[in-house]
């Protein structure tokens, strides 16, 4: 390819709409165009490296046995309504009607489709198992789309399902597709760990996480510090590690705390450490108020809310709901004389004389007790674990660690062919229910993780594999007819040898090519100039390490070939 046949629309300034590294240098780079919130053109450079993460993906899922379709995008809601999804999806479903008024949806995943596909063509356990994906554009209508294909609202995704005749089979498809993940992501060039995860909107009784690590990352990777274990922030488990104080409880008391409403800001005003703090939040589980509590120097895990009780749908309370449920305003709750049930989480029901909202405006109780001011309906695990907090499965300390989410497998069980009547007749010609998992990868995210995992101040550094070109062959002056000479030979050579060289054929200064280069993130740049040929050499570098070194002409693509591999 040559550049000045290309497009590649570089960026000298920093977008004022990007707020993350891969956002601001995919715009640079003239990877992405903004189309409209969260919806992005994918110019020629960005869909280069999209399409190699998608050849990467197909290749490993071909492999481990997965069987390649296309499903339409656009779903009918009758669908969505036979498995229960259509009532409580939430805002992020697109929901659209056609010129007859019937409801469809833009899909952002294809339980529903893939389940009414297979039970039209698959009866019999003899055509058990089947791992059926799809590599398709998604829409997700997020409430506020951010940091480019990172959370985008439309975007490209692998999606697979795997169809057993019973747990011990759906077991071995669940741990096949693990391992094919793990080498997608080894084959992308990428560093990443593997996590235990809530299976959220999807459903299913277990799933996993890929996350590649980068410090940029917007999520929160719990590990031990002494054994193999590591869960996402909502999944990471909080074992009860407290002892309740024998101190002697005293009287509690209404105390006024004007203009205090947050728990640093009542903690401040009262001089009492956050820890000595339970905050009390209202929530409404599916049709009913509960409230949960813990510490003041921890936060509720709503996902943990929503498994505890098997809800559909958790969320924060409104304030007409809070004022029902305390008698006061929201900021100030407060379980003593609350009209809903109260849960509290283990590290609350340790503490004694504690602080609490009052229920009342601008005003918190002080030494309250539960057992005597209150009774909690049960004690569980409602918060997001810290570092520090003990292991569950080892009892070493948890440590936290940043990292973007890529992949997420999960073991449905028989949520969707349960409920869309999706059934198979076993051995002995009985009707059962198909056993099912689901395996997504974000395709535009891994693009952009990688980025995040791999730039400096110059630019993008891409692993070799996912790399738009591989070699950047740079002549510095395009008007010299030995230059160019050079330039041409050594680029068919890589070309013919699938090195895929990008030859800088434009008639600009030799900082403008370097810094576009370097920007772009070609992992290896040859530099054809005057001087160095009157020696017989090239300059070849190295993207990566910036090392510079002059290679024999006659020997430069085969030194370039030996780079490549050793960064491969």
């Amino acid at each position: 390819m040559r550049y000045s046949r290309f497009f590649i629309p570089t960026l000298r300034e920093v977008p004022a709409e990007a707020e993350v590294v891969s956002h601001k240098l995919m715009l640079r780079a003239g990877m992405i165009k903004k189309l409209a919130s969260g919806v992005y053109n994918y110019l020629p450079l960005g869909l280069i490296v999209i399409r190699k993460v998608e050849d990467i993906v197909r290749r490993c899922m071909n492999e481990a046995g997965a069987i390649e379709l296309l499903m339409p995008s656009v779903q009918p809601a009758e669908l969505w309504k036979e498995s229960g999804r259509w009532n409580y999806y939430g805002k992020e479903l697109l929901r659209i009607k056609d010129r007859h008024d019937r409801e469809f949806c833009y899909g952002p995943t294809h339980e529903e489709v893939i389940t009414d596909v297979v039970r039209s063509f698959i009866s019999s356990y003899k055509n058990l198992p089947i791992n059926l994906y799809q590599i398709q554009t998604k829409f997700r209508d997020e409430v506020r789309p951010r940091f480019g294909l990172m959370r985008g609202r439309e975007f490209m995704m692998k999606d697979a399902y795997s169809f057993d005749m019973d747990d011990a089979g759906a077991n071995i498809s669940y741990e096949n597709m693990r391992q094919a993940y793990c080498r997608i992501f080894e084959a992308c060039g990428l560093k990443y760990k593997v996590v235990d995860a809530d299976t959220g909107s999807i459903g299913g009784s277990f799933s996993h996480e890929f996350m590649v690590l980068a410090d940029t990352g917007e999520d929160f990777v719990i590990s031990c510090d002494s054994c193999d274990y590591s869960a996402n922030l909502e999944k990471a488990v909080c074992v009860d590690e407290y002892t309740k104080s024998a101190d002697e409880l005293k009287p509690s008391e209404d105390v006024a705390t004007p203009k205090a409403k947050t728990v640093e800001e009542v903690a401040n005003f009262l001089n009492i450490p956050a820890a000595s703090i339970a905050k009390t939040m209202i929530v409404r589980v599916d049709d009913k108020l509960v409230g949960i509590m813990v510490r003041g120097d921890h936060e509720m895990n709503m996902a943990k809310v929503k498994n505890y009780f098997s809800a559909t749908t958790v969320e924060l309370a409104s304030p007409e709901e809070i004022e029902e449920a305390t008698g006061g305003p929201m900021g100030f709750s407060g379980p003593v004389g609350m009209k809903v049930p109260v849960y509290g989480d283990f590290a609350v029901a340790a503490m004694v004389n504690y602080c609490v909202g009052a229920n009342l405006k601008e005003t918190h109780t002080l030494n309250v007790n539960h057992g005597r001011d209150f009774e909690f309906a049960d004690v569980d695990d409602f918060r997001n674990a810290n570092p520090g907090d003990k292991c569950c499965k080892c009892g070493g300390k948890y440590v936290i660690t940043k990292g973007i989410e890529v992949g997420h497998i999960f073991k449905l069980g028989t949520k969707y062919s349960a409920a869309m009547n999706a059934n198979f007749l076993d051995s002995e010609g009985k009707r059962q229910p198909f056993i099912m998992g689901c395996y997504g990868i974000g395709v535009t995210r891994v693009a952009a993780s990688a980025i995040e995992q791999n730039h400096d101040e110059k630019g993008i550094v891409w692993p070799v594999q996912l790399a738009p070109f591989k070699v950047c062959v740079v002549p510095l002056a395009v008007k010299d007819e030995d230059v160019m000479k050079n330039a041409e030979t050594i680029y068919k050579i890589l070309n013919d040898m699938g090195l895929e060289p990008l030859l800088d054929d434009r008639d600009e200064r030799a900082g403008v090519k370097f810094t576009d280069a370097e920007l772009i993130g070609i992992p290896v740049r040859v530099t054809i100039g005057k001087k160095t040929l009157e020696k017989g050499c090239v300059e070849v570098t190295v993207r990566k390490t910036g090392t510079t070194e002059e290679v024999p002409v006659e020997k430069c693509t085969e030194r370039v070939a030996e780079l490549i591999k050793e960064l491969s």
